[in-house]
This record gives C-alpha cells, structure tokens and sequence, in this order.
C-alpha cells in the first residue's frame, strides 16, 4: 500500500507563488509517475504536470512556463512549484502517484488534496 500527503496549498493574489509537496510511503515500484491534478468545482480533474521515473516531465498547456514540478526519486518525493497564478488556477490539488511491476498493470494513488485559491 502506499500513501502521499500533500501540504503546500493556502490562498494567493493572482500573479502570486504557492509551492505544493507530496511525500509518497510504501510500496513504490521502481516504474512509476509522480505527478498533481487538479479539480475546479463542477469541473473535471485534469492532469497539470507529470514526471516520470525515467525524467520524462509533461506540463498542460495551460500551465507551462509558470508551473514547475520537480521529483527526488530517492526520497520519494515530488514538489510543484506554481507561479504567476491566475484565478482561474484556483482548484483542489492532487498529488498522483503511478506505478507498476515490470510486467503489471498500473495502480493509482492519491493524495488527499490541497486547495489552492488565487484571489483577483
């Protein structure tokens, strides 16, 4: 089993920074993603970065050149570094971790989610 908490979220003046962390404990096979999500109300939760075990990073377009994640695999850790935020930002934020056996399928975990607000 695995488990990711999150701290990091809190209220922000648009143009603002927020920096998100996630620590994941357990079972962590060594093919796996780190990665935040997030969900705006009535909303869908959307992917907004990933890193990969391999150093593959993706960004939603909406995010890039003002979100950066980054990951330390040895400690099983994953931060989100969010600046410039806009309202339109404001969600709960999800820590996402994804991981498989050489030959398993994926299983997901999350973390309980922060909520960030970025005010106008």
């Amino acid at each position: 089993q695995v488990q990711l908490v999150e701290s990091g979220g809190g209220l922000v003046q648009s143009g603002g920074s927020l920096r998100l962390s996630c620590t994941a404990s357990g079972s962590i096979w060594s093919i796996n993603t780190m990665g935040w999500y997030r969900q705006a109300p009535g909303s869908q939760r959307e992917l907004v970065a990933v890193s990969t075990s391999g150093g593959d990073i993706n960004y939603a377009d909406s995010v890039k050149g003002r979100f950066t994640i980054s990951r330390d695999n040895a400690k099983n850790t994953a931060a989100l570094q969010m600046n410039s935020l806009k309202p339109e930002d404001t969600a709960v934020y999800y820590c996402n971790l994804r991981t498989r056996r050489v030959l398993g399928s994926w299983v997901d975990y999350w973390g309980q989610g922060t909520q960030v607000t970025v005010s106008s």
